[in-house]
């Protein structure tokens, strides 16, 4: 396998939930390498999840919309990164049945300025040693039936205007690569879980209802599967990938931890009650059953014998231990949590970048 180098590294949603896992693994490990994190800095991304890095000198931050041309421009002018990691995008399924134009502006117009700046850049010197890495969702092959796997040679067919903006913009990303011979690897992961994610999504809203007795909300009957993939290995794929994967190639990332939601509600329900010393069976009391989401995809579950084969990666962490890693952290963190379901985090870099 062959290992690239990289001397400045672009991530885009830094600030985010697996962006900041992904700066802080990069900046700490490459330290000869610049590590740029540019970030709008929406509500879900948060930068005190990087206090720990942004003092080191091979770290920079960048507060810029991934759709702002004359923005985007400057810094790839300025920074000249020959890797660009992007992640940043609008993520969750029911933000965009609210608002689809919102995903579809930033998920596949802000894709496609990128795309276009890393162009305008590396066309310069030919495309020699740098790379496009588009990190993307198992949703774009839309939903599975009671068997079977998500395969990179899966057919699209996205459900939600979140999986479709996703979906258009992996589309992009290969019509640069076959158009412009622009240097291009895509992935698509499972769902992700760990320390930092947003509490609107499953796990650490349950996480945090459970710590107040609220209800656990589950959509329909609980019935539908995802697989799960803690945010560190999935870290640990990215790295591999971008440094030894197949240009112009498409690898799948799957945790091997497919479950219905209503079992990860069931698993976590019953560690907490063991961590707080509760009756067995007390915070499954709080389990309500709602309205199903829109469209609800019934199940996802990815094949990733090929990342497996060709980089030798395959997960560490297996759903059980990874459910009780994170609920150690959002207890061991309840400051943090606070600070987001109330909106105090944004304080943090208000004033300095005059954020509302």
């Amino acid at each position: 396998m062959n290992s690239r180098r990289y001397n400045t590294i672009l991530i885009t949603g830094g600030a985010g939930f697996i962006g900041n896992h992904l700066t802080r693994h990069l900046v700490i490990k490459y330290p000869d390498s610049k590590i740029v994190n540019l970030d709008k800095l929406t509500y879900a991304g948060n930068l005190e999840n990087l206090l720990d890095v942004e003092d080191r000198s091979n770290y920079h931050f960048e507060r810029v919309c991934i759709t702002d041309e004359v923005e985007t421009q400057r810094v790839f002018q300025q920074h000249r990164p020959d890797l660009v990691i992007h992640l940043a995008a609008e993520s969750h399924v029911d933000r965009s049945i609210v608002s689809p134009l919102e995903f579809v502006h930033t998920n596949t117009v802000g894709t496609a300025n990128l795309l276009n700046q890393a162009k305008k850049l590396w066309q310069e010197d030919g495309f020699q040693d740098e790379l496009f890495y588009h990190v993307s969702t198992d949703e774009v092959y839309g939903s599975l039936g009671p068997s079977g796997y998500l395969y990179e040679a899966t057919k699209y067919d996205p459900r939600s205007p979140y999986s479709a903006s996703n979906a258009a913009a992996d589309h992009l990303v290969m019509a640069y690569y076959h158009t412009f011979q622009m240097p291009v690897i895509i992935s698509n992961c499972s769902n992700n879980y760990g320390p930092y994610q947003f509490p609107e999504k499953l796990i650490p809203l349950i996480i945090n209802n459970i710590r107040h007795q609220r209800p656990l909300p589950v959509y329909g009957d609980g019935s539908n599967v995802r697989d799960w993939l803690y945010v560190t290995d999935h870290v640990e794929a990215i790295d591999l990938a971008v440094h030894g994967g197949v240009i112009g190639e498409t690898y799948n990332i799957g945790g091997h931890n497919e479950h219905k939601n209503l079992t990860i509600v069931e698993t976590l329900c019953d560690q907490i009650d063991v961590k707080l010393n509760n009756p067995v069976g007390t915070s499954r009391k709080l389990i309500t059953f709602v309205k199903d989401r829109l469209g609800h995809d019934q199940r996802y579950a990815i094949d990733a014998a090929k990342i497996n084969s060709e980089l030798g990666w395959s997960p560490s962490i297996n759903l059980r231990e990874g459910l009780s890693l994170t609920i150690d952290w959002y207890f061991e963190n309840a400051t943090w949590l606070q600070n987001i379901t109330s909106g105090a985090y944004k304080e943090y870099y208000r004033k300095m970048y005059k954020v509302e």
